[in-house]
């Protein structure tokens, strides 16, 4: 009788993948590492394994990550919502909504910037420091923005998020386009 993989499965199991990966590790390195057995490990991967609590810890603490970055959710590293879109939650005093586009992560800064763009040249930005993530959304007219290999085509109150730490660009589409920059380090 085949199991089916459960939710926290299959997190656990995408995350550690990815983790590993980003580190660079083997599955053996990483068995060594946190002192897992290597069938352990392969079985937690496949999603077939059941990976107990001090499992998880010795996992996240041999890759260097935290608890953590096994059990939530991975974000997409880019993310759109459509002016309308979105999670709102609407007041009870008034005709006001709120729409939550992004959380800020414990200790992290941010910066906000209100820019106006003409149409004719492509604002090209290089990579900036490891981890910054940019938020923008177009206050005003319409714009390709996002990473270099695959902009995305924003119109007023659109919202994107991608990571700064790549090569991105920004191209209003309109005379006047208005956008609201936020970048997180």
């Amino acid at each position: 009788m085949t199991q089916r993989m459960s939710d926290a499965q299959r997190l656990i199991s995408r995350s550690l993948q990815r983790e590993r990966t980003k580190k660079g590790y083997s599955i053996n390195e990483l068995s060594k590492l946190a002192k897992v057995a290597k069938s352990t490990l392969s079985q937690i991967e496949a999603g077939s394994g059941n990976p107990s609590i001090e499992t998880v810890w010795a996992l996240s603490t041999a890759l260097n990550v935290p608890f953590s970055a096994l059990m939530a959710p991975h974000e997409p590293e880019v993310q759109v919502i459509r002016n309308g879109e979105g999670l709102a939650i609407q007041s009870d005093q008034a005709d006001y909504k709120a729409v939550l586009l992004s959380s800020c992560p414990p200790s992290a800064r941010r910066d906000l910037y209100l820019t106006t763009v003409q149409p004719g040249e492509v604002r090209h930005s290089k990579p900036h420091s490891d981890g910054v993530r940019e938020h923008v959304v177009i206050a005003q007219g319409r714009a390709m923005v996002g990473l270099v290999d695959d902009p995305v085509e924003l119109l007023q109150g659109d919202y994107i998020c991608y990571p700064g730490d790549q090569a991105h660009v920004f191209e209003a589409l309109e005379p006047d386009t208005m956008a609201i920059f936020l970048t997180e380090h």
